[in-house]
């Protein structure tokens, strides 16, 4: 893999100018990824005969992911997340495709920024993008996966994210405290190896029970996780709204890091169709 090259003052600027969005005001991010190309009916040929799996869909149909960043910021939001959710290694080696971590997420970070460019020249207002560090398939507390392979995985998506034009890195829909570790640590490293510093962002995904997948509580999760320098804590995925307000009412009381939050419109209903979320706006 050639090296990347060291990030321009564009980038850091951006950056700066995000961790100065994120200090003063809202900052709106975008919604869903995976049912938006769902609903452009990918063929089995654009997966590569990798069903199922989206980042391939960075190289063989960027059309297809340009459309959904062009919706998001069409209506006004400021960040689009990359479609590099399962671009780490327990996800990726599922595909036997772990060798092209860095490749998948480089490519989805260009297609953002280049939609995110495009949307900012023609009005002058800076748009951002969020590199996407999902979760991956393997629990390390369950003994799925060794540590230092999930966080080596970890840091290739981020270098790859960062080198694609990536303005900050949100480590998401998290379910096990030390996977989570390996995510944010994985990230630190991209940005020592690169020389960047730009916003690293933590959201947690918590269960209809009120603790994560395997039983961590979110006072735990905020002890275990604020020494490690993070930017943004919160919540995405799992659950709608309601659920999450008591998760929120104590990050809110307790957190000395800034907050986020990315519901999802409810409690997913499997249809014949497939998946399907009921709430509205």
């Amino acid at each position: 893999m050639a090296p990347s090259p060291p990030p321009s003052a564009d980038s850091r600027t951006r950056s700066a100018a995000l961790r100065e969005a994120l200090a003063t005001r809202v900052v709106v991010a975008d919604g869903a990824m995976g049912t938006m190309l769902q609903a452009q009916d990918p063929t089995l040929e654009d997966f590569e005969n990798l069903e199922g799996c989206n980042e391939i869909l960075n190289l063989t149909r960027p059309d297809i992911v340009r459309s959904v960043h062009e919706e998001y910021f069409a209506v006004g939001v400021d960040c689009v997340e990359t479609n590099t959710f399962g671009a780490n290694h327990s996800a990726a080696n599922e595909y036997e495709i772990a060798d092209r971590i860095h490749e998948l997420s480089e490519a989805g970070a260009r297609i953002a920024r280049e939609v995110a460019d495009e949307f900012g020249a023609k009005d002058g207002r800076q748009r951002w993008v969020l590199g996407s560090v999902g979760p991956g398939t393997k629990l390390p507390s369950l003994g799925h996966i060794a540590y230092d392979v999930l966080r080596d995985g970890y840091q290739q998506n981020a270098e790859g994210l960062l080198a694609g034009g990536a303005d900050a890195l949100i480590v998401e829909t998290t379910q096990d405290l030390l996977q989570t570790k390996s995510s944010l640590i994985g990230a630190r490293r991209a940005m020592e190896a690169l020389g960047v510093d730009v916003p690293l962002i933590c959201s947690l995904a918590f269960e209809t029970t009120g603790v994560m997948l395997l039983g961590s509580e979110i006072g735990a999760a905020l002890t275990a996780l604020e020494p490690l320098g993070i930017d943004l804590i919160g919540l995405n995925c799992s659950t709608g709204p309601a659920e999450m307000s008591e998760h929120l009412r104590y990050l809110a009381r307790h957190s000395r890091t800034p907050l986020m939050c990315m519901p999802n419109a409810g409690l997913p209903v499997l249809t014949k169709d497939g998946a399907h979320f009921p709430l509205g706006p």
